[in-house]
Formats: structure tokens, C-alpha cells, sequence
């Protein structure tokens, strides 16, 4: 009797690890750029970092995000100048990113795969679709999505690379695949209107069906940014219902300088976590500067957090501490934290990575933002509960159980067979 007692004790530990797993991070995708250039990398000490990813790790990062873009080159090569041209930083095609995303996983740190779906940004003002893909009808954008998404995934996986997590579509609170680049008549998705979510739902549908097959046990993130327009974020994730959208992970945006003060995203979330208590909820991409004010800044608030590094780990602090409220909150990841132009010839900074451009010492609020990884966020599991609630290893809630995998089945391993 005391094995069994000890058995279901460990078990119930481990499950509660599983589903208290915290993810914290960020967005890495061109720090290989950075390290040609040059950049010197620095601890918050000012001693020299030999290799970043690694020592990201040690300070308590457990997850990266890197993002894809289908055909960065041959969209650059048909846009060379104009308002279409191809931004630098937007080259992170599949040959690109298989050396980093080793490095991630070889460090011991979740994956975050963002599938932009566009051969340059996406995001709710540009959902461009790829230039090879221009002229397909819907139904061949749906099928095109799930062999690229499918193929993509397999290449990975012969390199070694398995994703932890998932995005189908970056920022897509307006829909996605439009096309092609500049029409005037793009297929958006808006409140109050039905037209074009059916087409939504078949997209994500058929980029999922491809995730799950290639790695079933990936969370699949669907990734907004209205965190200012509860009614249209809302709106969005009911539609994703009503569309029998297979998600396991509501991901947010929120940037203080461009969706106002905390008080905003709060009230988002405590929507968000009533509204879809089955969901895990991740900020997939946020910051705040800690010199100078961001580019097209539309809400100053440097009467809350100065721009200084002390400001900027202030607004850490407060972010951490409003995310902690909500237990369904598992994720924390910092936009292109990676940016660091120090020892390289790079202008044009942008002022809110995790590192300064004047030193290329870690900034203060990168510790502060590991520390939501740290604390305990565990949820509270009983194994005598009469609700058959069924969960993934990575603790999120699936609807049914597949062959050959092990899920939690009130609060008890289970193989499906």
C-alpha cells in the first residue's frame, strides 16, 4: 500500500511539473547576423560571452523563438526598391534557421517555430502571400500550406530538430495569405463581417493537420495582437471555436509603447482565461526600451518606466508580476532580444532588446523576466476529480487520444494503444 501511496505521489509531482511547466525566452531569429557583424555580447558584469545561446540557458531562459519565411530571396529579388522592398532582417528561410534551431535544441531549450507563411513580415497590416504561391485558388493555397507546413517540419526533424511549440501564421488577428503583395483587395477577416473566416479556419486547419502529424506532441500557438480591442480579440478566438480550429495555445503581442498601459493586457487576459479556460495563454512578443523612445511609439509612458535600463526592468517587474495572476498564463517571450549593434558598424538601432547597443551588456530586466520561468506556477491536479480532463506531456488539453502516446488522464499516465 505505501509503494502504491508513493507511486501516485510521484506521479502526481511529476504531472503538476508538466502542467506548472513556465516557458520564458525570446525571439532570436538573426542573432547569427549579429554575431558576423561582429557584436560583442556581454553579461550584465561586462564580461565577455563566448557563446550566447548556452549562456541564456544558465541564466534561466528555457525557450527561443525563431521565425520562417517561405522565400525571402526571390521576394527580394522581384521587390529590390519601394514600399514592397524587402526589409534585411526579414531572411530567415529554411537553410537559415536549421543551424540556429540546433543550436537551441543542442543547449537544451524549447523550439518556438513561427511560420510566417509570407516571404516577408506578417503582420496584421501585411499578410502578403509567397510569391511562388501567387495565382492558387483557395483550395491550393490550403493544400499548398499543409505540404509546405508538413515538408518543412520533416526537413527539421532529419537535422535533429524537433519544435516544442508552433505557430501557424504570425500575428494573423486579420486573417493571412493575402494576395498577392499590394492588391486592394485583400481577403481579410473582420468583426462583424463573415466573409473570408471559413477560408481562415481551412488554412490553419490544414497547416495544424501537418504539425500534428509531424510532431504530435507540439503545442500549436495561434498568435494575435489585439490586446487593446478585447471585443475584436475576442471575437477572434470565438471564431476559432466556431471553426473547430485544433489549438492548444492562445499568443499575444504586447508592446506597452504601441497597446497602452498594463492595464490593458490584464483585462485581456482575465477575458481571455474566462472565456477559454482550456487554453494556455503565451505573450509570444513584448518589450519596452531602455534608451530612447521606439520608433512610432503612439503611447508614452515614460512616466511609468523611464527610459533607462532601471525603467526597462521596472516594466519587467510589472509584466511578470500581472502574468502571474493568471494561471492559465505559461509563456513570456521577448521581442528580438537579441538586437545588440555593440562592436559592429549597424545604425538604425532598435532600443528595446535585452542587450545595449552602447556596451553589449545584458540589460536588468532580462534576469527579471527569467524569473516567471522560476517561480512555481503549478496548477493544482487531483487524482480523485470526477471531470476526465485529458493532457499532452506538455500539459495542454487535448479533445482525444492518439495511438502509441502517453497522455494525463486525471492526474494518471496513460498510453493510448
Amino acid at each position: 500500500m505505501k509503494k502504491v501511496s508513493l507511486l501516485l505521489t510521484l506521479i502526481l509531482m511529476v504531472v503538476g511539473n508538466i502542467m506548472g511547466q513556465r516557458y520564458v525566452g525570446g525571439d532570436i531569429s538573426l542573432l547569427p547576423e549579429y554575431e558576423k557583424a561582429g557584436a560583442g555580447y556581454k553579461t550584465h558584469k561586462g564580461e565577455p560571452i563566448a557563446d550566447l545561446v548556452p549562456w541564456l540557458r544558465k541564466e534561466g531562459m528555457n525557450a527561443m523563438r525563431v521565425r520562417l519565411f517561405v522565400n525571402p530571396k526571390r521576394y527580394a529579388q522581384l521587390h529590390p526598391t519601394g514600399n514592397l522592398a524587402q526589409d534585411p532582417n526579414a531572411c530567415q528561410d529554411l537553410e537559415y534557421i536549421i543551424p540556429l534551431c540546433k543550436r537551441i535544441v543542442n543547449a537544451g531549450i524549447s523550439l518556438m517555430l513561427d511560420f510566417h507563411y509570407s516571404d516577408t513580415w506578417a503582420d496584421p497590416a501585411k499578410q502578403w502571400t509567397p510569391v511562388d504561391w501567387e495565382g492558387l485558388s483557395d483550395a491550393q493555397l490550403c493544400d499548398k500550406v499543409y505540404s509546405y507546413t508538413k515538408e518543412t517540419l520533416q526537413a527539421l526533424k532529419k537535422e535533429g530538430i524537433t519544435p516544442d511549440f508552433i505557430q501557424p501564421g504570425n500575428e494573423i488577428s486579420y486573417g493571412m495569405l493575402w494576395g498577392p503583395a499590394g492588391t486592394s483587395s485583400p481577403k481579410k477577416t473582420f468583426m462583424g463581417s463573415n466573409s473570408n473566416w471559413e477560408r481562415l479556419g481551412m488554412l490553419l486547419s490544414n497547416a495544424i493537420k501537418a504539425c500534428r502529424e509531424e510532431c504530435p506532441r507540439a503545442g500549436i500557438v495561434i498568435h494575435t495582437e489585439r490586446v487593446a480591442q478585447v471585443d475584436v480579440q475576442n471575437n477572434f478566438y470565438d471564431m476559432m471555436r466556431r471553426l473547430n480550429v485544433d489549438y492548444d495555445i492562445i499568443g499575444l503581442s504586447y508592446y506597452p509603447y504601441f497597446h497602452g498601459p498594463l492595464s490593458n493586457l490584464d483585462t485581456a487576459l482575465g477575458s481571455l482565461q474566462n472565456r477559454y479556460a482550456d487554453k494556455k495563454i503565451m505573450i509570444v512578443e513584448t518589450g519596452y526600451s531602455y534608451k530612447w523612445e521606439v520608433p512610432g511609439t503612439t503611447t508614452d509612458l515614460q512616466n511609468v518606466w523611464p527610459y533607462t535600463d532601471e525603467g526597462q526592468n521596472l516594466f519587467a517587474k510589472d509584466l511578470v508580476s500581472t502574468l502571474e495572476k493568471y494561471k492559465n498564463c505559461n509563456g513570456l517571450f521577448w521581442w528580438w532580444m537579441e538586437y545588440n549593434a555593440y562592436g559592429t558598424g549597424l545604425q538604425g538601432w532598435y532600443n528595446a532588446p535585452l542587450f545595449d547597443s552602447t556596451t553589449g551588456c545584458a540589460t536588468s530586466a532580462l534576469q527579471t523576466i527569467c524569473s516567471f520561468a522560476q517561480s512555481s506556477g503549478i496548477n493544482e491536479i487531483s487524482a480523485g476529480t470526477q471531470e476526465k480532463r485529458i493532457y499532452n506531456l506538455q500539459g495542454f488539453p487535448v479533445k482525444e487520444m492518439r495511438d502509441n502516446e502517453i497522455y494525463i488522464v486525471n492526474g494518471k499516465k496513460v498510453l493510448k494503444k
